[in-house]
């Protein structure tokens, strides 16, 4: 009797307390259940009983007698007609429940993403997840399997391509825009939820209830073309960033050593192409209201636009004024100019005059 007794199981429990194991199969030895063997099952836990590869009956945290009332499956499986009065086999797993936290996530290879903004682009995407176990069946039917302690390490290398596989379709359903992720990974988590874990329960029996994404990137190029994008944007108006830039540069030594207004040939293209648009902005047809009388070219009047930009035709004399908005600069720097010797003049009573022949030698 002592012999028989040590070849039945009386007790069946899991007690091991560490922080990552998923299931765990009881150990029988070749032993077999005897009738009223005591089950106790902690919280969070969950034993599952397979029979020659079946599924067996579930049983919840709490101190189970094992009997014919108790567990029906089995005995539908085992075809106990009378109720079964003699000792049993079967495998028993215990599956952790509890929630597993920080569990890292991330694209081993760039997903393809068709993006409102970019097109198709591939992106990277990282973070953690947490996760329970809601259905012991399909969990140990597609993840665990067989396995005799299963870890939550395996459980990552397991789970970590597919977790990206349904990350990847979720954001596609999602279409948020790349540029837009940075600043929604919090929603973007929340939001992607409720279309993960459907699949993660129906095809795992997992359900995540934390889903973070830490980071979404680009190939580099891409971002180079963002930046671009970027400082585009930061610039505004092109024309007036033009206008300013050349402003800016006029009136500095040249790189070459020369010095004054015009010393390089950049600066002299510029310069007649924004004489050009000045006055194509400022002449006005005739007749009209409001138009600016017409200069003659002996003695165009101070301030006016010079009707040679958009005609093509040479004035004689310029005034000051007329000279340093075809140069696009200040009449004072034109006077300092005119001052120092370097653009030739000659003062008509209270105003310098200016002949384009000497203009022109000046910009030489």
């Amino acid at each position: 009797m002592n012999f028989i007794r040590k070849e039945l199981i009386e007790i069946i429990e899991f007690t091991d307390d560490s922080r990552d194991t998923l299931s765990w199969r009881f150990p029988d030895d070749d032993k077999e259940i005897k009738r009223g063997a005591q089950l106790i099952v902690r919280e969070s836990q969950v034993a599952q009983f397979v029979y020659l590869g079946a599924f067996g009956d579930t049983f919840g945290p709490g101190k189970h007698t094992l009997t014919t009332d108790n567990i029906p499956i089995l005995t539908t499986l085992k075809s106990w007609k009378y109720g079964f009065e003699s000792p049993f086999k079967a495998d028993i797993y215990f599956v952790t429940t509890r929630l597993f936290t920080g569990n890292k996530w991330g694209t081993s290879n760039p997903i393809m993403l068709r993006d409102e903004d970019l097109g198709v682009v591939r992106a990277r995407a990282f973070g953690i997840y947490d996760f329970k176990v809601v259905d012991p069946r399909m969990f140990l039917k597609e993840v665990a399997g067989t396995d005799h302690h299963f870890h939550l390490d395996e459980f990552a290398d397991t789970m970590r391509s597919r977790v990206v596989s349904v990350f990847s379709e979720a954001l596609a359903q999602s279409r948020v825009p790349v540029l837009d992720v940075a600043r929604r990974y919090s929603e973007l988590g929340g939001s992607l939820l409720p279309l993960i874990n459907p699949v993660m329960t129906a095809k795992y029996g997992i359900e995540i209830s934390s889903f973070i994404v830490e980071n979404v990137s680009v190939p580099p190029e891409v971002e180079q073309a963002i930046d671009k994008r970027s400082s585009m944007s930061a610039i505004g108006n092109l024309n007036d960033y033009v206008k300013f830039q050349m402003a800016q540069h006029i009136g500095q030594p040249a790189a070459g050593g020369g010095s004054g207004v015009g010393g390089m040939a950049s600066e002299l293209a510029i310069g007649l192409a924004m004489a050009k648009q000045f006055s194509d902005q400022f002449q006005q047809p005739s007749g009209a209201a409001g138009a600016t009388p017409t200069a003659t070219p002996g003695n165009p009047p101070a301030g006016a636009a010079p009707p040679a930009a958009a005609t093509g035709q040479a004035f004689d004399l310029l005034s000051p004024a007329q000279a340093a908005q075809l140069m696009g600069v200040s009449e004072a720097d034109v006077v300092a100019s005119i001052t120092a010797g370097d653009l030739k003049a000659k003062k008509i009573g209270e105003t310098f005059r200016i002949s384009r022949a000497a203009l022109d030698e000046f910009l030489k």
